[in-house]
């Protein structure tokens, strides 16, 4: 062993203990799967971050999927509708294929999240859904406590949104991507 390499892991990478003043800020060693394997530090606020964009991942995942299979399979009951919602309900029965149109993205767009693929696909077709059940319960619906839900549901999108916004980047660029 040569006397310039230093027997340490951490002093070979630039990891020194003295830049971590307590035993929980150390990076957490986790192997890549990758092709060529190698070990990745990630610090304790990428592993937070990670934690929070899973936990609201799946909350938003359960809440579209499970609702939306409901406006298929009606297993839950819902609450009694306003005027004004009861007439928006009948319009949609009416035309024969809104409902389909309603709740098949919320059933695809939760399972992609639930299942972790095409995030920010899943994120892109719920995005109107959100909206509209925004204004739904703003203007024919205002009950609070759905109307609270619809918030939180929308928190959770525009945090993800938030979380992989550099794939939604090109999206808003005034230049073609080569």
């Amino acid at each position: 062993m040569s006397s310039d390499i230093s027997p340490s892991f951490g002093e070979n990478y630039g990891i020194n203990e003295r830049f971590f003043e307590h035993p929980n800020e150390r990076p957490k060693q986790i192997i890549d799967r990758r092709d060529h394997p190698r070990l990745l530090l990630v610090a304790p606020e990428e592993i937070k971050m990670r934690i929070a964009v899973t936990v609201a991942r799946i909350l938003l995942g359960l809440v579209f999927f499970v609702f939306g299979l409901n406006g298929f399979l009606h297993f839950m009951p819902n609450p009694p509708p306003t005027p004004a919602a009861g007439a928006f309900f009948g319009a949609l029965i009416g035309t024969g294929y809104m409902f389909t149109l309603v709740f098949l993205p919320q059933v695809v767009g939760g399972a992609l999240l639930l299942l972790n693929v095409a995030m920010p696909f899943a994120l892109t077709i719920l995005a109107p859904v959100i909206l509209n059940i925004i204004l739904f319960h703003i203007y024919l619906s205002p009950v609070p406590m759905q109307l609270v839900i619809a918030f939180i549901v929308t928190a959770l999108e525009l945090f993800l949104a938030w979380y992989y916004r550099a794939n939604f980047a090109p999206l808003f660029s005034s230049t073609p991507r080569q």
